[in-house]
């Protein structure tokens, strides 16, 4: 049990070691910078997902909506994730655009929509990407495995190689969201911070 146990701490080390390859580090600082600005220039983000990666989204639309590190304003954030929306057009039209209809939806020129993916062959997240241009907006995927259909469409992409399953992939995701929030935090917040103290 110990074994395997162990086994797994290491594939999950391993996945976090992906995020200190020099491309790596470029997708969570231009992510972040990106966000920032889109924030800066009164923009939002829309976070998509399935299974896992939407519980991902959820969580990564929250901390931005709520707190994270240090209270300050709330940045607009949304997951894509309506129980009523997803069955009314799941049903409707089928689940391949309950993605594409929430971007349709809710998404502008300015905004960013981000797939969280560890296939990146998720039809309703092609479909909504594919929206996501239509309007103008920046894209981001969250990919793993080989990319899968989404490798090269979106503005941004990170892909987490080498696992055969979802987890460690998604572990990996979680903790570049969680750098990228802390990034944002400090672009948008610690000037005026700064600037406060200052005057004191």
């Amino acid at each position: 049990m110990k074994e395997q146990i162990i086994e797994s701490i290491q594939k999950g080390i391993a996945a976090l070691e992906q995020m200190l390859e020099a491309h790596s580090l470029d997708f969570i600082e231009t992510v972040a910078k990106t966000i920032a600005n889109c924030y800066k220039n009164e923009g939002k983000i829309l976070i998509a997902g399935n299974g896992g990666s939407l519980c991902d989204a959820m969580h990564f639309a929250e901390e931005l909506t709520g707190f994270f590190r240090e209270k300050r304003p709330a940045l607009p954030a949304i997951a894509l994730a309506d129980p009523g929306h997803m069955s009314c057009v799941g049903n409707d039209v089928g689940f391949d655009e309950i993605f594409s209809r929430g971007v349709e939806a809710h998404g502008k020129e300015g905004d960013i929509f981000i797939a969280l993916t560890t296939s990146g062959n998720s039809i309703n997240l092609l479909r909504a990407v594919e929206m996501a241009k239509e309007k103008k907006m920046e894209t981001v995927a969250f990919l793993g495995k080989t990319g899968g259909a989404l490798k090269g469409l979106c503005d941004y992409e990170w892909i987490v190689k080498g696992f055969k399953y979802s987890d460690r992939i998604q572990e990996a995701h979680m903790t570049a969201i969680h750098i990228i929030i802390e990034i944002i935090e400090k672009e948008l917040f610690s000037v005026c911070k700064l600037k406060a103290s200052s005057s004191i």
